[in-house]
C-alpha cells in the first residue's frame, strides 16, 4: 500500500493573550501547529503519518477561554503575540481525576470525554452501582489514562487517594414536575457525604460540583470543608460552563456568527433567573434588539427545561452537561499544568457582589482561582443591571438554604 502523503495538524482558535491586571486580555485569532510524528500517535491512535490536519470549527471547545482539548496540547508551549504560535513538546499525562457518579447519565459521557484528555494519567470512576461495566468499556479507548472502578462507600477512600481533580455529577436528574425542593432534598445529602470523603482523602484537590441545585450544593460543600478544617475557596467550583456553552451557541445561531469566535460571559447562579448572560459583553461585539435580548436571555435561562421537556420524562440535559463539564475539567488541568492564560466562568466564593457565592469569569492557575474578573460587571446595560439586582434575592435564598442544611446536619451529627 502506498504511503499516505505527509500532512500537518493545524487548529484555528480564538485566544486571549497578553493578560494585564484584572482586566480581560484582547481576544486574538491564533492557531496551533504540530510537526512531530509522535504528538498524537499515543493519544488517538493515528498511524503512519507525520502529522494530521484538522479544520473543524466546532471541536471540543469553541475559544481559548475554554479551548479544552485543543489548547491542552499547548500548555507547555511558548506563546507568541502574533496570529500563530507553535510548540514542539508532547503533553505529559500526569494528573489524576476522579468522577463521583460515573455510572449516571452525565457521569458516563463525562468519563469518556475526560478519558480523551492527553493530560490525564489516572481516571477513577466511582458510583454506588453499575460502574464496573462503564470502566471496562471506557478503558478500551487507546488514550493514555489508566481507568479504575470503585463501587460503594467502602471503596470511596481509595478512589479519592492522591487525586488532583474531583468532579461530582452524582445525584438525581431533574424530572418533569419535580420541584426545586424535591431535587434539593435528595442531592444535598449526596453532595454532603461525597465532599466529606474528599475532605478526608484528597483535601488539596480541585472540587467541581455539577450536582443540582448548584446554587445550594456549592455552599453545602463549602460548609462541609470548613467543618473538616480544609476549606480552600480557590479550589471549590460550581460548574456553570453549560450556561456559557448555551449562550455561545444560541447567540452564534441568532446573529449568524462563526461559533468558534463567540464568547458570552454568564454570571449569577445556575438556575432560572439567577442565570444572567451578559449579551452586551459578547465577543466579537454584536448588537441586539430589545426583543432579541429578552428572547435570548429567557432561552438561555430555560434551556435545561427545554431539554427536559424534549426528552419527555426520559432524562435531562446529560450530554451537553457532560460536554461542558469536560471543558471545565480540561481547563483546570491546563491551569494545573502551568498554562497561565486559562479563563472560565464558574460559581465560586466571591466578593464581586454582596452575595457570598457568585458565578463570574475567573482566571485559573495551579492553586485554583487566581483572580476574579470584575470587568464583565462594569458598564452593564440597564436591562442587565436590573436583571442582576432581580436575581440576587433568589440566589441568596438558595445559598442560605444550602448553608442551613449543612450546619443542621453538623449539629445533628
Amino acid at each position: 500500500m502506498a504511503a499516505a502523503p505527509a500532512a500537518t495538524f493545524t487548529i484555528g482558535t480564538t485566544g486571549s493573550l497578553g493578560q494585564r491586571g484584572n482586566s480581560l486580555p484582547q481576544l486574538k485569532s491564533s492557531g496551533l501547529k504540530f510537526n512531530s510524528q509522535n504528538h498524537l500517535k499515543s493519544f488517538c491512535g493515528l498511524k503512519a503519518m507525520s502529522s494530521v490536519r484538522c479544520e473543524s470549527e466546532s471541536s471540543f471547545l469553541v475559544n481559548k477561554t475554554g479551548a479544552a482539548l485543543r489548547a491542552s496540547f499547548a500548555s507547555k508551549a511558548q506563546k507568541e503575540n502574533d496570529q500563530n504560535f507553535n510548540y514542539n513538546s508532547q503533553p505529559q499525562a500526569s494528573y489524576k481525576v476522579a468522577v463521583l457518579g460515573a455510572a449516571g447519565g452525565i457521569g458516563q459521557p463525562l468519563a469518556l470525554l475526560i478519558k480523551m484528555s492527553p493530560l490525564v494519567s489516572d481516571l477513577h470512576l466511582y458510583d454506588i452501582a453499575n460502574v464496573k461495566g462503564v470502566a471496562a468499556d471506557i478503558s478500551h479507548c487507546n488514550t493514555p489514562s489508566q481507568v479504575r472502578d470503585f463501587t460503594g462507600a467502602s471503596e470511596l477512600a481509595n478512589c479519592l487517594k492522591d487525586v488532583n481533580v474531583v468532579v461530582i455529577p452524582a445525584g438525581v436528574p431533574r424530572k418533569p414536575g419535580m420541584t426545586r425542593d424535591d431535587l434539593f432534598n435528595i442531592n444535598a445529602g449526596i453532595v454532603r457525604d461525597l465532599v466529606s470523603a474528599v475532605a478526608d482523602n484528597s483535601p488539596d484537590a480541585f472540587i467541581q460540583i455539577i450536582s443540582n441545585p448548584v446554587n445550594s450544593t456549592v455552599p453545602i460543600a463549602a460548609e462541609v470543608l470548613k467543618q473538616k478544617g480544609v476549606y480552600d475557596p480557590k479550589k471549590l467550583f460550581g460548574v456553570t460552563t453549560l450556561d456559557v456553552v448555551r449562550a455561545n451557541t444560541f447567540v452564534a445561531q441568532r446573529k449568524n456568527l462563526k461559533l468558534i469566535d463567540v464568547d458570552v460571559p454568564v454570571v449569577g447562579g445556575h438556575a432560572g433567573i439567577t442565570i444572567l448572560p451578559l449579551l452586551s459583553k459578547t465577543r466579537p461585539s454584536a448588537s441586539f434588539t430589545d426583543e432579541e435580548i429578552e428572547e435570548l436571555t429567557v432561552r438561555i435561562q430555560n434551556a435545561g427545561t427545554e431539554v427536559v421537556e424534549a426528552k419527555a420524562g426520559a432524562g435531562s440535559a446529560t450530554l451537553s452537561m457532560a460536554y461542558a463539564a469536560a471543558r471545565f475539567v480540561e481547563s483546570s488541568l491546563r491551569a494545573l499544568d502551568g498554562d497561565g492564560d486559562v479563563y472560565e466562568c464558574s460559581y465560586v466564593e466571591s466578593d464581586l457582589t454582596d452575595l457570598p457565592f457568585f458565578a463570574s469569569r475567573v482566571k485559573l492557575g495551579r492553586k485554583g482561582v487566581e483572580a476574579l474578573i470584575p470587568s464583565d460587571l462594569q458598564g452593564l446595560t440597564d436591562y442587565e443591571q436590573k436583571a442582576l439586582e432581580s436575581l440576587k434575592p433568589e440566589l441568596m435564598a438558595s445559598i442560605e438554604k444550602g448553608i442551613a442544611f449543612a450546619q443542621k446536619q453538623a449539629v445533628a451529627a
